[in-house]
């Protein structure tokens, strides 16, 4: 993997293997933001919800699972947080990325190496209000948490490097997941991706998106 400095700074990483990219070029931190805290998390924190349960397809760099527990710790909301990864990132990789230094001078780099060390396919307490387990494996192999979840972060490679990720199929996979009332939120809002949640039944709301992407999604499993 190649370790790439977008616009605003913030490193993301190159996989040879997917030829993608992690996050936006104009700013990894600056998208995981505006996609995944803002429309996501924000969401539902200014809705009134104490207690949220989060499935993150796509643990990656751990960006999402870093910022979630920041905004959730000065918010006093106490999350359960699941992620699924089929490839996860080595630590010594981990270990370079600058996310500690430009989030609030490393204070939270050892919850963000902790999310990387703790072993796989167990529950761990990353702080008292923010339980963690990831999932080593595949969505379509793994036993995945039912009517569980309020929030998914939907944060697979894009359509054309993994098609098989963005499919009905996954989508009822997602649609399970959730709780009624539950959202997916996604920097994608390509029409294939759209079509394929309202299939299953999702409402599809398209937000404005980060910086270089003029939408992208959130789809609400109705009550």
């Amino acid at each position: 993997m190649q370790i790439i400095t977008t616009n605003d700074g913030s490193h993301t990483l190159y996989s040879p293997q997917f030829n993608e990219i992690y996050h936006s070029r104009h700013g990894a931190i600056p998208e995981s933001k505006h996609v995944f805290i803002q429309h996501g998390l924000q969401h539902l924190i200014d809705k009134g919800f104490a207690e949220i349960n989060i499935f993150e397809v796509g643990f990656g760099t751990g960006l999402n699972a870093i910022l979630t527990l920041m905004v959730a710790q000065k918010a006093g909301v106490n999350i359960n947080y699941q992620t699924i990864e089929l490839y996860p990132v080595p630590m010594d990789v981990i270990k370079e990325l600058n996310y500690p230094v430009l989030l609030e001078n490393e204070k939270y780099r050892p919850p963000y190496h902790s999310m990387h060390l703790c072993t796989w396919n167990e529950q761990h307490s990353i702080t008292p209000s923010f339980q963690f387990k990831k999932i080593q494996g595949s969505l379509f192999n793994s036993q995945l948490p039912t009517h569980f979840c309020h929030l998914i972060y939907f944060d697979a490679f894009a359509p054309e490097h993994q098609p098989e990720m963005w499919t009905p199929e996954v989508m009822q996979l997602m649609y399970n997941t959730l709780v009624p009332g539950g959202i997916l939120v996604s920097y994608c809002s390509k029409s294939l991706f759209r079509r394929a949640l309202m299939q299953v039944g999702f409402l599809v709301e398209k937000p404005p998106g980060p910086i270089g992407k003029r939408e992208m999604v959130r789809a609400l499993k109705l009550l």
